[in-house]
């Protein structure tokens, strides 16, 4: 593929997937300019965590461009180490911490710095200055609870953990599946001002069902539906497209 010069940070088009005949995703494009915020939306089966999959190199698609950073790197051609080295972030539905260990302890795990044998050898991690450590802890809410087993606090915290784990590591792009699944009321919305703070210095992708979590962070909304776009622009003019309310919300 000839090298293609885009404005977005992530730029997907007509790509399109199978597993064993059936189709997940349909000539999907999708394009992310740098520092947006955007929800997916859509039924299950819409192929929302395939588009994800394709992102960050653990599906890789039959057809179509995966590009990022302004067209400077093709995806399709990296592994999954290679695209998370480059800047790309996944945080998984279900929160997966270290909890045997304390909430700090989680952060400075993943710390972003050289990861290489002499960087082992040298303690470059017990070097860290615990002022980064309380800086996403900060972000999180979780400062207060710097010090307690990550097994001991809520499931909410152990999300708004897992996300800090991901801001630990600098990267470009977030990309966040379902984040207040399970959440209280109170936790939705702190979970939704945590993302909007975020998106103040990095882009964030948020794949989600619940649309009055999708209104707080007040952006841009993509619905997906068979594995292409159904309908893209604010949450009000989606919400009230009779494509999308026929095939996922219902009236």
């Amino acid at each position: 593929m000839s090298e293609q010069r885009t404005s977005a940070v992530l730029y997907l088009d007509g790509v399109s997937v199978s597993f064993d005949g059936y189709r997940a995703i349909r000539n999907l494009s999708l394009v992310i300019e740098p520092g947006e915020m955007r929800a997916i939306i859509g039924p299950n089966g819409a192929g929302k965590t395939t588009m994800m999959d394709i992102v960050t190199g653990k599906t890789r698609p039959d057809e179509g461009d995966v590009l990022f950073d302004g067209g400077k790197h093709d995806l399709t051609k990296l592994d999954e180490t290679a695209i998370a080295e480059l800047g790309i972030g996944r945080k998984f539905q279900k929160p997966t911490v270290f909890e045997s260990h304390t909430v700090a302890d989680n952060i400075l795990l993943a710390l972003k710095g050289p990861r290489g044998p002499f960087a082992s050898l040298f303690g470059w991690r017990n070097k860290v200055h615990n002022e980064k450590i309380d800086e996403v802890l900060k972000i999180t809410g979780l400062l207060d609870h710097r010090n307690r087993l990550a097994g001991e606090i809520s499931h909410g915290q152990k999300q708004w953990l897992e996300i800090g784990m991901l801001l630990a590591q600098d990267p470009a792009i977030l990309l966040v599946d379902e984040p207040v699944a399970g959440m209280t009321d109170a936790e939705t919305e702190q979970t939704a001002a945590l993302l909007r703070d975020i998106n103040k210095s990095h882009t964030v992708i948020v794949v989600e069902h619940d649309m009055s979590f999708v209104r707080a962070l007040d952006c841009k909304v993509t619905c997906l539906h068979e594995g292409s776009v159904l309908s893209e622009g604010t949450l009000d003019k989606v919400a009230s497209d009779d494509r999308v309310i026929e095939v996922y919300l219902g009236r």
